[in-house]
């Protein structure tokens, strides 16, 4: 099963259309923040999240319950995609119903390979994956660059290194973040 969850008006083929507004007539209207979800366990193989993840979760509790529903209904191997605004970009920042900036590290918070590494070295960071009892791998991570930014490094104008120090620190240089996460069973 492939699931676009929080599809809104872009609906996918070859997917269940997944939302909790009518309005967009989704194929399946569910509440990705009521729990659990309308799903079996490990019946997923697919899963997209296109700019839904930043609009979940405003309470701690939600989020890590959001992330062990994406871990109970996946099979093992599979793959979720997910798109979000950049947190420095006025994108994620004018939009009201934005609750939540989302950035690859926090993944790795969800991945037990990394807890074991933090837990062996002695660093403090948060073991998720154990805490929660689940377990995912980041894969490829994907910086889409404000088109002025990617106009002025085509250009010429800015090398990459550059641009990568700009984008640490100052806005809208960032404009998407994509992340792929495998799950691990």
């Amino acid at each position: 099963m492939h699931l676009n969850l929080g599809c809104g008006n872009a609906r996918l083929d070859g997917y269940l259309n997944v939302d909790k507004e009518a309005g967009c007539q989704p194929d399946k209207i569910q509440d990705l923040e009521v729990f659990p979800w309308d799903f079996k366990d490990d019946s997923v193989d697919l899963i997209e999240l296109s700019h839904v993840l930043e609009h979940l979760g405003q309470t701690s509790e939600i989020y890590l319950s959001i992330m062990k529903e994406l871990y109970r209904i996946c099979k093992a191997g599979a793959q979720i995609d997910i798109k979000v605004p950049h947190p420095r970009h006025d994108d994620f920042i004018t939009d009201p119903t934005h609750v939540r900036p989302i950035l690859p590290g926090q993944f790795y918070m969800y991945s037990k390979k990394h807890n074991k590494e933090w837990r062996e070295q002695g660093f403090g960071n948060t073991p998720l994956a154990d805490y929660l009892d689940i377990d995912f791998e980041v894969g490829d991570v994907v910086w889409v660059l404000d088109n002025k930014w990617l106009q002025r490094l085509q250009g010429g104008e800015i090398t990459s290194a550059e641009l990568a120090e700009k984008a640490e620190h100052e806005f809208n240089i960032i404009k998407e973040v994509q992340i792929q996460l495998k799950v691990i069973k």
